[in-house]
């Protein structure tokens, strides 16, 4: 499934603001992603964390196309290795950025926090400076 499905994320942050001043939460951001290999196995099968340029790659060099969840509001593929082994892919964009972006105000919370910065992704920033006056 998604990193951070949209309904989970708020799921966490309905219950957060009944114990938490929503002005004292950061909202916690991924900037990552996952590609699974197929079948998942639970307790067995493990991911390899993947940065969300890495994911558009895979899209590119695979030649599938990224498809978006609505609910999860989360892009995602599957696609076939040279081996012969399906993986899925769950990963984050713009369009997923804007959307849990969105719930900083939503919520009035004071802010994010993003997890992995040392994963350069450019849709990340543009999306954040198109919402708010970054610091």
């Amino acid at each position: 499934m998604a990193v951070a499905p949209l309904p989970n994320v708020r799921t966490v942050l309905d219950y957060a603001v009944t114990v938490i001043p929503p002005e004292k939460i950061l909202l916690g951001v991924p900037n990552y992603g996952y590609d699974w290999t197929l079948p998942v196995i639970p307790d067995v099968t493990a991911a390899q964390s993947i940065s969300n340029q890495r994911a558009i790659e895979l899209a590119i060099r695979y030649r599938v196309a990224i498809q978006f969840d609505t609910t999860a509001q989360a892009p995602f593929f599957h696609y076939r290795d040279e081996t012969g082994s399906v993986h899925e892919v769950w990963f984050e964009d713009a369009r997923s950025m804007d959307a849990k972006l969105r719930l900083i105000a939503g919520y009035g919370l004071a802010g994010a926090g993003f997890w992995n910065l040392m994963r350069p992704f450019s849709q990340t920033w543009q999306v954040l400076n198109a919402l708010y006056h970054v610091l």
